[in-house]
């Protein structure tokens, strides 16, 4: 019962609706059927499936609201929940930010459920995972993993005749590999909505190379580099970025996005003309949803363009208290759906390190910190395979690095950009960065 079609899950919503009372009520329903397998040391250590479904109700009297939420769907447990709701709002106080529900409104259909990955059944996990451990084995390495599959829905509406429905399928495949000695580590970390390009067999294949190619490093002079960063190592670098393309927090000077004296820095080149982000829940390799939390439409969205920051993101309350119109943000959450995209060019990382006469290639980053949330300066470390790099050959693995850097003055460094790959939740290319600033030496492997 945990994915209910777009006809099942309104039906239940019309039901919950009918007990409201409330001046204003909106409810939710959401479920979600995922398996995963988890392996380490060689050898799976659990195996699970999980199905859920729940009901959330928000109803409110004025600007007062209260929510409950509820795993039981027959009459009587629907009825209670609304109940329990409208009591909750009776006695919260005010809110002064309260918005008034949206009515019908149209939606795209989303793009996101795809019938191979939600079919994945224990036997078809457990195919993948050998073939990762056959590849561990057969090197004499160790194997860490974990590979999980998922399909899910939700849906929304509301009093004043508001639905929307959206579902989805993802799968994510990780896995560290390292020598028996544990003084070499390679990793690799790939999601996608469709398992039928997840090959967990050429993924492993490249994390156990690592493995052996980074035993032995060599320790080098901390400083500033060239940086080769795989897509992973820059999507681990960029997260801050993507958050701060908020209005709200730009006028209240809470970001890197706030001008100091007082507005905001929308419109102007922030980053190198080579830069362009922008999110679209209809891109076929990170599909999202087409529809924000607070039922507006979610459209493709140009967030910075050759540079220059095109828009930020704004909610209800914000866009009536500065006169704009609302706009939903990338990155899912309340904001919007659909993850960070950044175009780039046709170079593989390998191209990238063939042009490059001196530098250092990073796998990942890792324990990253913020230490200052306006310049978005961050601090962590390199990890599971840092390599020196001259004359564009990788020469040798190096000792891992402390970092401190932030991804705006990143992002004006940039010298190339590779062939864009989703990584987690964003597309993201291979980027060629100069001067990024290694602080330390790490001990990590």
């Amino acid at each position: 019962m945990a994915i209910l079609s777009k006809d099942e899950a309104q039906t239940i919503l019309k039901k919950v609706l009918s007990f409201a009372k409330a001046d204003e009520t909106e409810v939710s329903l959401s479920g979600q059927q995922s398996g995963n397998i988890r392996y380490a040391r060689n050898a799976v250590s659990t195996a699970g499936e999980v199905s859920n479904l729940s009901l959330s109700v928000s109803s409110s009297f004025g600007k007062r609201t209260g929510n409950a939420s509820i795993n039981e769907f027959d009459d009587a447990s629907l009825e209670k929940v609304v109940r329990r709701a409208e009591e909750l709002a009776r006695l919260s106080p005010e809110n002064p930010e309260y918005m008034p529900l949206l009515g019908q409104s149209e939606f795209k259909e989303s793009i996101g459920f795809l019938d191979s990955t939600a079919a994945m059944s224990p036997s078809s996990r457990a195919d993948m995972v050998a073939q990762s451990l056959k590849v561990a084995k057969d090197a004499k390495l160790e194997a860490a993993g974990f590979l999980e599959n998922s399909a899910g829905f939700r849906a929304v509406a509301n009093s004043k005749g508001l639905f929307a429905y959206n579902k989805s399928t993802n799968v994510s495949f990780s896995v560290t590999i390292r020598n028996q000695e544990g003084t070499g580590s390679g990793y690799v970390d790939h999601s996608y909505n469709d398992v039928k390009k997840l090959d967990t067999l050429a993924l492993t294949k490249i994390a156990a190379n690592k493995a052996t190619s980074s035993a032995g490093a060599k320790a080098i002079e901390p400083g500033r580099y060239t940086v080769i960063l795989e897509p992973l190592a820059a999507n681990d670098m960029l997260g801050g970025i993507i958050r701060g393309f908020d209005m709200r927090s730009a006028d209240e000077g809470r970001s890197f996005m706030s001008k100091k004296g007082g507005g905001t820095r929308l419109g102007e080149q922030l980053f190198d003309e080579k830069v362009t982000i922008y999110s679209d829940p209809m891109n076929a390799e990170l599909p999202g949803s087409t529809w924000s939390g607070d039922g507006l439409p979610v459209e493709k969205t140009i967030w910075v363009d050759k540079g220059v920051v095109k828009n930020l993101a704004v909610s209800r309350y914000w866009a009536q208290k500065s006169g704009v119109k609302p706009l939903p943000g990338p990155g899912g959450g309340r904001f919007g759906g659909g993850g960070m995209i950044m175009e780039g060019g046709t170079a593989s990382t390998a191209d990238l390190i063939k042009n490059t006469e001196k530098g250092i290639l990073v796998t990942r980053f890792w324990y990253i910190r913020m230490v200052d949330q306006q310049t978005l300066v961050q601090t962590g470390l390199t990890r599971d395979g840092t390599f020196y790099i001259e004359n564009g050959q990788i020469k040798f693995p190096i000792k891992n690095f402390r970092f401190n850097e932030s991804p705006i003055i990143m992002l004006n460094n940039v010298e190339e950009l590779g062939k864009p790959v989703r990584s987690g939740s964003s597309i993201i290319p291979p980027m060629k960065i100069r001067d990024f600033t290694f602080t330390s030496l790490s001990d990590a492997i």
